[in-house]
């Protein structure tokens, strides 16, 4: 052990760095507490101890410094070695005094230092290296003294402070220079991951440039040699088998030229790929030739869809006009008449969508559908431009391709549905596609040519015609389904339901006999529906019904099952639909029956009227729009106007307040056809009158009392027909209506012809 000397100096604490032994060193005192041990210092021969305080404690270890200069708070000072720092105290002026075992360096001779020191310079030279300061290396490689090569560290920024105040405390040159060199090797270790990282990034780009390079030159060779295999020469070969239409060739064949010279990194070149591969999967000039025999399509059409006489009886007329004018010649005309564009307008259920493909097994063409029910977006129909990322064709143009020919059914489904607020109005992009006149130059965003959709025969289908833009459906050709009649339903489900769910359940046709009455209880007890939607889903419950008990009874048991009209409620269960009975409902004065269209198809309307003490006034309730509001008030105008020749009391009419309402009132309800049916049922209130259980009535009223004409005649009489009605009042101007109801519908009901308020009270009240 070396000679160690015990001192009393006073203390000067540091904050921020670390002396070492040897070292001169700048510090600027600014604190009391060091100024204090500056003027202790100059009373101890200007000898003192600079010790590191870390985290509010200080180091076991400081360094003896001399003080070389002190510019008012700015000091010099030299290192001398280092002391352990022994017990304190404060003397009179604030300055710490301590003990101080100084503990000077001792040259070794140790060849386990030699090989510690030879590692250390190694490692260090390294680190330098790497950072290009080879010079520093040298110098470092000169010293001789291990300590002070030791405590050179202190420069280095790759320690940290505790790390710097561990090297003052190491008094031991070996244990010294053990830290440093795990230390240096970490850093040396971090910076060769660096570099490796490093130069395996500019690897991978410089092989990058020289493939680049290399294909360059390997197609230039393969030019000379005359070997193009290329992906343009490949497009270019498909140009050349295909017949394309002469602008759409001369597109197609300058973005070949582009994707030629193009890289094939540039992002451009996939999507030049994937506009040419949509332009070679469109079937140009391909066409499916129509099936132009009316008899078979008739036959067709009767096949798949039992009534719908209007929409067949238009497709057999497109077929006529097509076959007259194949056989005379005119085929230009053929092209223009195949835009036509057929609207079928009608509750759900009715068969709208399936009578589509219905229309193109008879044309014998292909079948596409489109549904358009909240579709916002006009890039949807249009497609989207080729600048945007991951852009492709509109429906109309996919469609197409998913046919295979130019001239397909096309089925724009729930047309009412299209979206048309902020986010876009694809019901505008409809206009230029369901235009016979613009139509074969209809242009796709993303193709960017003229598309020929003349050939297409459009089918638009939709529930309600009203919320359908003016110039969409002015485009159009409106054919509406009103629905079917309770014996239709019957045959429906007969031919087409029942086979259906027959198959679906895995039951064999012979195993399931469904009578007729059976049918008509199903469909007059639990389905109320212009459709057969609701019929569909009963019968396939029935059908299961069956189905678990055949799979389960005895193999022996091999007997059919047959249901009557008694069997229903055991399959499906209590009856879902109650019906109002008119007789039920009308047994008192003040309640007429009146008719209405929903949503869903016609239905029967009761309104109701009473009267009461009170202000005189009217109050309606039923959830009623403002027409229909309206059409109550020009009632009561009218009883009040014509109250002699009604034959009501005046007193009466003056003195009470009158109250209209319309169940079910959670429905909301509006229009001018209940116009009738509320003057009915006011006037049978006042007079004391009945309404007739067997009426059923539609119509507006004016204030003269005239009955002016509605719509959804047809609906609204099929459903006096299923509600058991015998009579219906329509106005006059509806009467040429009702040669769309269907016959067996006509010949069960009386129908009363209004003109007046007079015609139908006299055919209403008792």
């Amino acid at each position: 052990m070396p000679d160690t000397t015990q001192l009393t100096l006073p203390v000067l604490p540091i904050h921020n760095g670390v002396v070492f032994p040897g070292m001169a060193v700048t510090i600027q005192v600014s604190s009391q507490e060091g100024r204090t041990a500056l003027e202790a210092a100059k009373k101890s021969g200007d000898r003192l101890l600079i010790v590191p305080r870390l985290q509010g404690r200080y180091a076991t270890v400081g360094t003896i410094a001399t003080l070389q200069s002190d510019d008012d708070g700015n000091i010099v000072v030299s290192g001398e070695s280092r002391a352990r720092v022994g017990a304190g105290s404060v003397d009179e002026n604030g300055a710490l005094w301590v003990e101080a075992e100084e503990s000077p360096e001792v040259d070794i001779i140790d060849d386990a230092l030699d090989e510690l020191v030879a590692e250390y310079r190694a490692v260090v030279s390294a680190v330098l290296e790497n950072r290009g300061l080879g010079r520093v290396a040298e110098r470092l490689l000169d010293m001789e003294n291990p300590s002070q090569l030791a405590d050179l560290a202190v420069y280095s920024p790759d320690l940290t402070l505790e790390q710097k105040v561990e090297l003052l405390e190491a008094l031991d040159i070996r244990h010294r220079l053990g830290l440093l060199l795990e230390w240096m090797r970490e850093v040396l270790a971090d910076q060769e991951l660096r570099r490796k990282v490093r130069d395996e990034a500019s690897e991978s780009i410089e092989k990058s440039q020289r493939d680049y390079i290399l294909r360059q030159q390997l197609e230039a060779i393969k030019k000379e040699l005359g070997e193009e295999g290329d992906v343009a020469s490949e497009y270019r070969a498909k140009l050349e088998e295909r017949e394309l239409p002469e602008k759409v060739a001369d597109a197609v064949s300058k973005e070949i030229d582009r994707l030629e010279r193009m890289s094939e990194q540039s992002p451009e070149h996939s999507w030049i790929r994937t506009w040419l591969d949509t332009m070679f999967d469109l079937p140009w000039g391909v066409t499916t030739e129509d099936r132009l025999d009316l008899a078979e399509a008739w036959t067709v059409l009767d096949a798949d869809h039992t009534g719908l006489h209007d929409v067949k009886e238009r497709i057999v007329e497109h077929l006529a006009v097509r076959k007259l004018r194949a056989e005379r010649g005119h085929t230009e005309d053929i092209r223009r008449d195949s835009g036509a564009i057929l609207l079928l307008v009608g509750p759900p259920g009715v068969g709208k969508t399936s009578l589509g493909e219905s229309v193109a097994r008879a044309l014998g063409r292909k079948f596409v559908r489109v549904a358009l029910g909240g579709v916002r977006d006009e890039a949807e129909i249009r497609g989207h431009r080729r600048t945007y990322v991951g852009a492709r064709p509109g429906r109309i143009a996919r469609a197409l391709t998913e046919a295979g020919t130019m001239n397909p059914v096309f089925l724009f489904d729930e047309m009412d549905k299209v979206g048309n607020d902020w986010r876009g109005d694809p019901s505008s992009a409809l206009l230029e596609v369901l235009d016979p006149a613009q139509n074969h130059t209809f242009r796709d965003h993303y193709l960017e040519v003229d598309l020929d959709l003349s050939e297409v025969l459009f089918i638009a289908t939709a529930n309600i015609a009203e919320t359908i833009p003016g110039p969409l459906l002015d485009r159009t050709e409106v054919i509406r389904i009103d629905g079917y009649t309770d014996r239709e339903k019957v045959e429906i489900a007969r031919d087409h339901l029942l086979p259906r769910q027959v198959r679906n359940t895995g039951l064999e046709p012979e195993e399931l006999d469904v009578t007729d009455a059976a049918l008509a209880a199903i469909v007059d007890r639990y389905t109320r529906e212009a459709g057969v939607r609701n019929l569909e889903r009963e019968l396939g419950k029935l059908t299961r019904k069956v189905a678990t008990h055949i799979a389960g009874r005895s193999e022996e048991t091999d007997a059919n099952i047959v249901v009557h009209e008694e069997d229903v409620k055991e399959y499906l269960g209590k009856p879902k639909v109650w019906k109002d009975e008119a007789s039920d409902r009308t047994d008192v004065p003040g309640v007429a029956t009146g008719l209405a269209v929903t949503g869903s198809g016609g239905d029967v309307l009761f309104i109701e009227a009473t009267a009461m003490e009170g202000d005189r006034g009217l109050t309606l309730t039923g959830q009623l729009g403002d027409v229909m509001k309206e059409s109550a008030q020009i009632a009561l105008s009218y009883v009040e106007a014509h109250a002699t020749e009604l034959n009501i009391d005046p007193d009466r009419l003056k003195s009470g307040r009158y109250h209209l309402h319309v169940p079910a009132g959670a429905i909301p309800k509006d229009g001018p056809s209940a116009g009738v049916t509320m003057l009915t049922a006011l006037v049978s209130l006042l007079t004391d009158r009945k309404v007739k259980d067997t009426v059923g009535m539609t119509g507006e009223i004016t204030l003269q009392g005239k009955v002016l004409p509605i719509g959804g005649v047809k609906q609204k009489v099929l459903a006096a027909h299923r509600a058991g009605l015998t009579e219906v009042i329509v106005p006059r101007r509806n009467e040429q209506d009702l040669d769309d109801v269907p016959e067996q519908v006509r010949q069960d009901l009386t129908f009363h012809i209004a003109d007046t308020a007079s015609d139908v009270l006299a055919a209403a009240l008792v």
